[in-house]
């Protein structure tokens, strides 16, 4: 009997009857979004996948939906409580404090990378189980750097490929802000409490802002008319609010006012921001984040500015599928070698070794298969390259090594296969560095610039050539003496 997989799960394999399931998919986005990261500056932290339940119950509300009704928790056998991490933030804060990283190095720009994990009805797009890429700038309050964030994540989904995407965004200003805003929203919402859903009810006791993003079409319907909290910023979040939009507009990144966006969780504040993609039906958001200034302080540190964002990666891959963006081939390996007798199959595990040291992903036929089936195998597998070895070819030190694109053939010597490939690969990165010094500079200090480092480098390459050639003169007559 077997054992079936957890319902709300699921498995990331090489060959998933799920296209978004599979390895080499996911390993692809995780280079890009590490790309990424590295260009805008953030260093990677990870965290454990359980921290104590009370991070996540001061961290992100005890009123909000995951820590009332979706999180993971459980007791140890200390008879402690312990939760699965529902999302990245508080996490991420609690090991700033724990590290105390605001005394080294108070602005800090981290990401992450991991599961997260739900208790709640499986279906598209939604799982127990799901993975986020998430960053926090810690320690800076001007509105760059939530301008920064936004052009982040869009970088990011440029780079993959997507599009038609659309960035909702709002400002729910500081704590005096959403207080004055709370009062006349809720006296608002009392005059239509019975036709609101139960939720809505409900949270119009514990958390009214909540009720504005509904996604009960009665709710909707209401909240339309509802006060907008832009009406009640005061100048300082005005102004900030202000000067986002006018740093992206700058940066001509496309983006919407939506007064009711406001996040689910309680520790936002000033700048919030959600990104969606409309082929993914209900569950369409693929990113959300924004401004939380007062959750340092909350979780016991100190009172310092942070401001971030987390996408979801099974969401973003289902929307690269369904846009159809260009995705690398699975990898494949660069030669695929074959054996011809036991003496062959010895001088083969030496000479896959060999290859692989020169950087080549390589593999070797180590199950006997006959000729022909090796060869539908190394096709199955991708190969570029295939060498067959047996007696003639061990006798002679010379292969042929076969082209599996155009079925061409190269004879080469057996010792040198590995350098040979090697420097193939190496010619496409030179190749291409040749067209781009092909393209004609039209800026006179671009052209200066080039030529300057052009010169520094040979110069640099001459000073080593003479040292070297010192070198071996020196040797050459200790040795002689």
């Amino acid at each position: 009997m077997t054992i079936p997989i957890p319902p709300g799960v699921f498995d990331i394999t090489p060959s998933s009857n799920e296209s978004w399931a599979t390895s080499h998919l996911w390993n692809y986005l995780e280079s890009v979004l590490r790309d990424v990261a590295k260009d805008y500056g953030y260093q990677e932290i990870r965290t454990p996948i359980f921290e104590r339940t009370e991070l996540f119950q001061r961290g992100v509300g005890s009123t909000t939906d995951i820590v009332s009704k979706e999180m993971y928790t459980f007791t140890d056998k200390g008879d402690r409580s312990l939760t699965l991490r529902p999302e990245g933030t508080a996490p991420v804060i609690r090991s700033y404090i724990d590290h105390g990283m605001a005394q080294t190095a108070p602005i800090q720009k981290l990401f992450y990378i991991g599961p997260m994990f739900r208790y709640e009805r499986a279906q598209a797009g939604r799982y127990r189980q799901h993975h986020q890429f998430g960053v926090e700038a810690i320690g800076i309050a001007n509105p760059e750097q939530d301008a920064e964030i936004i052009d982040m994540v869009f970088t990011l989904y440029e780079r993959l490929g997507l599009t038609n995407l659309k960035v909702g965004l709002n400002s729910i200003g500081n704590k005096a802000c959403r207080e004055a805003f709370k009062e006349k929203l809720c006296a608002y919402l009392e005059l239509y409490k019975n036709d609101l859903s139960k939720d809505s009810q409900q949270r119009l006791i514990s958390n009214p802002l909540r009720i504005l993003d509904s996604k009960d079409p009665k709710d909707k319907e209401i909240v339309a008319n509802a006060p907008s909290i832009l009406d009640f910023l005061d100048e300082e979040c005005r102004e900030h609010f202000e000067t986002v939009c006018k740093l992206l507009n700058n940066l001509k990144i496309p983006y919407e006012i939506n007064p009711l966006l406001v996040r689910g969780l309680d520790y936002y504040n000033k700048t919030v921001f959600e990104i969606t993609a409309g082929e993914l039906g209900a569950q369409n958001s693929i990113a959300g984040g924004g401004r939380y200034d007062g959750l340092l302080k909350t979780l016991g540190g100190q009172d310092l500015p942070t401001v971030g964002f987390a996408t979801g990666l099974e969401r973003v891959i289902q929307t690269m599928l369904k846009q159809e963006v260009p995705i690398p081939p699975a990898p494949s390996p660069q030669l695929f070698i074959i054996p011809l007798g036991n003496d062959a199959r010895e001088k083969c595990f030496s000479l896959v070794h060999d290859v692989r040291q020169h950087g080549i992903a390589a593999q070797m036929e180590l199950s006997g298969k006959k000729l022909g089936k090796a060869m539908q195998l190394a096709n199955q597998l991708g190969a570029r390259y295939t060498v067959v070895i047996g007696e003639n070819e061990l006798s002679q030190n010379e292969v042929e090594l076969k082209d599996m694109s155009d079925g061409t053939s190269t004879k080469v010597p057996l010792h040198s296969l590995g350098k040979i490939l090697n420097l193939e690969k190496k010619s496409f990165e030179i190749i291409k560095l040749w067209q781009e010094m092909d393209i004609p500079y039209h800026d006179q200090k671009e052209k200066d610039f080039f030529m300057q480092k052009l010169s520094e480098s040979l110069q640099k390459t001459s000073r080593l050539s003479t040292g070297l050639q010192t070198a071996v003169k020196e040797i050459k007559e200790i040795l002689e003496m």
